[in-house]
């Protein structure tokens, strides 16, 4: 029926064939699978069985004609005794599904009573009757495949080629074109089927051919699709998987330890002794601190005497106080000055505490406790 002799196939433009020294036979009745990966020469077995290629080297024999012997104005006659199925249907848009049925029989020089015969009974072998008068857009996906292999069937051809047939279809209607085209076969016709479906391949247990870099390298009788390495799979392998949670993980643990350092509390866990910067060798005199605008709540005298050094805690024991609440009047409550730190405090924490502005005196509330530096800084000066 179909047969390979020491067939290699060169297209124009590459170094590396399609097909390099292939041999093999398909007798009548016999449905293949081809397998294999993209590129491996699966599709370019088809185009040679149907006379759309010819070999570089070799023979192509197909029901007991070399091909390579028969002329160009002879192929269409060739095509009437083979059927071809391809991936994207290739049904004409402006015509209805008996007319695309009927087209290839019109071609052909078919009369129109054999026509008017021939249509119904294939639509209805595809499951398509009742739906002669509908567009090819009024269809789904699978029936749109069904009409595409009514009209391979049509001329009652003694070989079917068919090219990914399901793959643009849901897994559901891939089923239904599988076992129609299984009772295709079961009727006579001989089927050679391109695919990288592994599970219809494994199920049907049928003869297997895989070809790898245009080379078979397989040949089994009711085989399964084989190695399945090389089609392309949605998961990522566990490998990376883990690799990618692993280094999530790490990112969010430092993001986590950024924001709590960023967030929390400010102390010698988080903030080691040698990043806080060491205290001057002597304390800063009071009136080193910033002078501030007056106002006429800085001209009442306080009613508590200034603490001594002594008795002012030092920056280290000292609890934080919250800031008082602003007066009920709308004078402007000036700022507290920052607290000199004491000699041989520890630099290891930073605490945040408010000085009491009553505790202040008049002249540093003022800003005029020390005259010596009064004309360097404050807006007093």
């Amino acid at each position: 029926m179909i047969r390979f002799e020491n067939v290699t196939k060169r297209y124009r433009g590459t170094t590396k064939p399609a097909l390099n020294a292939v041999d093999f036979e398909v007798q009548r009745g016999e449905f293949v699978f081809l397998v294999g990966a993209s590129g491996s020469g699966k599709s370019s077995c088809l185009q040679l069985i149907l006379r759309a290629e010819t070999p570089s080297e070799g023979r192509v024999v197909v029901l007991g004609r070399d091909l390579r012997t028969l002329s160009n104005r002879k192929v269409p006659y060739f095509r009437r005794h083979i059927g071809s199925v391809f991936q994207d249907f290739r049904l004409l848009p402006n015509k209805t599904v008996a007319q695309n049925v009927a087209f290839t029989l019109q071609v052909t020089g078919a009369s129109r009573g054999f026509i008017q015969q021939a249509v119904p009974e294939v639509l209805a072998l595809v499951g398509l009757d009742g739906k002669q008068k509908r567009l090819p857009h009024e269809l789904s996906g699978g029936e749109q495949q069904r009409v595409a292999i009514a009209r391979a069937l049509v001329n009652r051809p003694q070989v079917l080629l068919a090219d990914e047939p399901t793959g643009n279809l849901d897994p559901g209607t891939s089923i239904d074109i599988m076992q129609l085209l299984a009772r295709i076969n079961a009727g006579g016709t001989t089927v050679v089927m391109a695919t990288h479906e592994a599970g219809f391949v494994d199920q049907m247990q049928r003869r297997v051919i895989e070809l790898k870099g245009g080379e078979i390298i397989r040949d089994e009788r009711r085989g399964g699709y084989g190695d399945t390495s090389g089609l392309p799979r949605l998961a990522p392998e566990v490998e990376r998987g883990a690799a990618a949670v692993a280094a999530l993980t790490a990112v969010l643990e430092v993001q986590r330890e950024v924001a709590h350092g960023a967030t929390g509390p400010l102390d010698a866990a988080v903030v080691p002794a040698h990043v806080v910067p060491a205290p001057a060798p002597t304390p800063a005199p009071a009136a080193a601190a910033s002078p501030r605008p007056t106002s006429a709540a800085d001209a009442r005298p306080s009613a508590e005497p200034r603490p001594s050094a002594e008795d002012r805690p030092s920056a280290e024991t000292a609890a934080p106080r919250t800031t008082r609440p602003a007066p009920a009047s709308d004078e402007q409550q000036p700022e507290p000055a920052a607290e000199p730190r004491e000699p041989g405090t520890s630099t290891r924490s930073i605490p945040v505490t408010t000085p009491d502005v009553d505790a202040l005196g008049l002249a540093d509330r003022l800003g005029l406790g020390d005259r010596k530096n009064r004309d360097e800084v404050g807006p007093t000066s």
